[in-house]
């Protein structure tokens, strides 16, 4: 059977660790033995990032902008340890920090639902969509370890001169200070994707910040989201029978516990990442869930919601068996494929990237998994299989439905 072509090239970023391994047999398993794959490569290995002084991560986020699709594996943030066990120049930032910033837009999550593997908070009965805003925040922040006593004060000196002070802490011995920021212009942008979306999807949004305590940075966000919906959205929402509100954000963590699913939650750039990562886990797994950057500029960057899965890969280099989850990593190619043949109006590609999930999941429901799924699936007598051995089963499983 002759190959799918692809008329325009993937941004294909590598990562680190087992998430790499994982990404080579996703590639030679279930990808390139079905289409005539075409990717620009960029390795985002935290050695070949830290040999270019991070240039490569700048590289990929350009890239993007030129090609408008990429799919990126799960990297290395490092920290004093990773410093030390990479021989790293610097602790390099967050690649994912770095290229959200230089595309903007907003990151949507949702949990990959499959039969016979529940939501741990039982009156969960459709997914929920985090939409977790791309820029700044911690992400982008600026820090100083205090030494000893001294006056710390945010200054901002404006362009004609002027000085605006804010006094922080009188320290009376040592301590830190952590300065965060973010543009009205890129708040708007994550207020209309969000918009946006939850029109294409018709879900209600939900938007949560702490403005009662963050009085000016979380009630700028407030405000940029009422201001654009009263403007634009408000009989658009009403027209298609849904609705936008907002609220603290542990009064949304309350409701969310409580509701049925099938909305979205808009949440800040933090606070989008540790709300992902709890979905995911009471919705089955880290490793269950699809996440992509959406740009207002038209760009779009697939990922796992993950992280590198450290532990298997040691167990990897020692020659012992791993059974590491690969479906996250799988709807990441998928959704960067299927992306590319709606853009390029390729049909055959996006029916493969489709094919390809519809696989994957019916892998699962016949009993064949991880370990981490088969220890909490409702599916009687699971197979567990190897990281490899799952790959193959859903090749298998894709072949025979083909």
């Amino acid at each position: 059977m002759a190959k799918i072509e692809m008329k325009t090239p993937l941004v294909e970023m590598d990562g680190d660790e087992m998430t790499r391994i994982i990404w080579q047999m996703i590639k030679d398993e279930l990808i390139c033995p079905y289409v005539d794959l075409k990717t620009e490569y960029f390795d985002l290995g935290l050695e070949h990032r830290n040999e270019t002084d991070d240039q490569v991560t700048v590289d990929s986020a350009e890239a993007t902008k030129r090609l408008g699709v990429a799919v990126k594996c799960a990297t290395i943030t490092p920290n004093a340890a990773r410093m030390e066990e990479y021989d790293l120049k610097q602790m390099w930032k967050s690649p994912n920090g770095t290229i959200r910033a230089m595309l903007d837009g907003t990151v949507f999550r949702a949990p990959i639902v499959v039969k016979g593997i529940d939501p741990v908070v039982r009156n969960w009965k459709r997914p929920i969509t985090i939409a977790r805003h791309a820029y700044g925040d911690v992400y982008k922040n600026a820090e100083i370890r205090v030494p000893g006593a001294g006056t710390a004060e945010l200054v901002f000196t404006a362009e004609d001169g002027t000085v605006i002070r804010e006094p922080i802490h009188d320290f009376a011995g040592p301590g830190v200070i952590q300065g965060t920021h973010n543009l009205d212009e890129s708040i708007e942008s994550f207020a209309r994707s969000c918009f946006e979306y939850a029109l294409s999807t018709r879900q209600d949004l939900w938007f949560a910040t702490k403005d009662t305590i963050s009085k000016t940075y979380d009630h700028r966000f407030k405000d940029v989201f009422a201001d654009v919906f009263e403007a634009d959205y408000r009989e658009k929402f009403e027209a298609a029978g849904i609705e936008y509100f907002y609220t603290l954000i542990d009064d949304a963590v309350a409701r969310v516990m409580k509701a049925e699913g099938g909305f979205i939650w808009a949440c800040k750039n933090y606070d989008g990442d540790v709300m992902s990562d709890m979905l995911s886990s009471a919705f089955g797994s880290l490793a269950m869930m699809t996440s992509v950057l959406v740009s207002p500029h038209g760009y779009f960057e697939y990922e796992a919601a993950h992280g590198t899965v450290q532990r298997h890969y040691y167990k990897h280099l020692k020659g012992e068996e791993t059974s590491t989850n690969s479906v996250a990593t799988i709807f990441a190619w998928t959704g960067a494929l299927r992306k590319r043949g709606e853009l390029d109006e390729t049909p055959e590609l996006v029916d493969f990237a489709n094919h390809l999930e519809r696989a994957t999941v019916s892998t699962i429901e016949a009993g064949k998994m991880t370990g981490d799924l088969a220890l909490i699936t409702s599916i009687e007598n699971p197979t567990k299989l190897s990281t490899r051995n799952f790959i193959l089963a859903v090749r298998e499983t894709f072949d025979a439905e083909a």
